[in-house]
């Protein structure tokens, strides 16, 4: 059978792993040790889905490289101890990759989080012989530049159009646009519906076991929309 969508590329935080209240914490700690004022969850969460420094100079409105690195040493170390509660993979997500990997789809990862930090969350989840390859912020530019999932097409010999990005944020669906990729959003992370929509979303799923459902009848050649 020939597959729409062969290779299923998911971003990791907001999407995957319910990291959201970690992250923010975080990034409200780190601001302190930095003596800058401490961002409000709303702000801090907006940022997520960008790579580290990209979402600090966004936050504080840094510009300076010592400044944001400040601040990002800061965060790493708070994100990295155990000073706050871990984060947990959503209800389903393990579920779904695993019958994603049996059903034959090469998986990946694009995330805004730094190498060191993706392979302790694979680590921590033992999720990581899911994944066929997968890219950081900080070992390409951070979304919504294209660069993290053009490496991952080109490492996997697939095409733009064999690909689908799953993600919660605006910077995932802008990525996936830049790149000539379908991009759906799921809701029980960062942005809303309307705003993944709005970004280029196909669809948004509330559920990950929703979306499972939508993927098998995309991927089907008798029952898929092919939209």
């Amino acid at each position: 059978m020939t597959r729409r969508y062969d290779v299923i590329v998911f971003d990791w935080d907001g999407t995957l792993m319910d990291s959201e209240a970690r992250i923010v914490t975080c990034m409200q700690r780190a601001a302190l040790d930095a003596g800058l004022a401490v961002p409000d969850d709303a702000d801090a969460r907006d940022v997520i889905g960008l790579g580290l420094r990209e979402a600090i100079a966004k936050l504080f409105a840094l510009h300076a490289d010592a400044d944001i690195e400040c601040v990002a040493d800061a965060y790493r170390l708070h994100w990295l101890g155990n000073d706050v509660a871990a984060a947990a993979m959503f209800d389903g997500a393990t579920d779904l990759l695993e019958s994603l990997h049996e059903e034959g789809h090469l998986l990946a990862v694009a995330t805004g989080k730094s190498r060191r930090g993706l392979d302790k969350a694979l680590q921590d989840s033992g999720l990581a012989h899911f994944f066929h390859v997968t890219r950081c912020a900080d070992e390409a530019f951070s979304k919504p530049h294209p660069q993290m999932l053009e490496d991952i097409l080109t490492d996997l010999n697939a095409s733009p159009l064999q690909a689908v990005v799953v993600g919660d944020t605006e910077y995932d669906m802008q990525m996936a646009s830049n790149a000539g990729v379908a991009a759906v959003g799921v809701t029980h992370g960062v942005h809303s519906a309307e705003r993944l929509l709005a970004s280029g979303a196909r669809k948004c799923f509330a559920d990950l076991r929703d979306l499972h459902r939508w993927l098998r009848a995309e991927n089907d050649p008798v029952t898929g929309s092919w939209s």
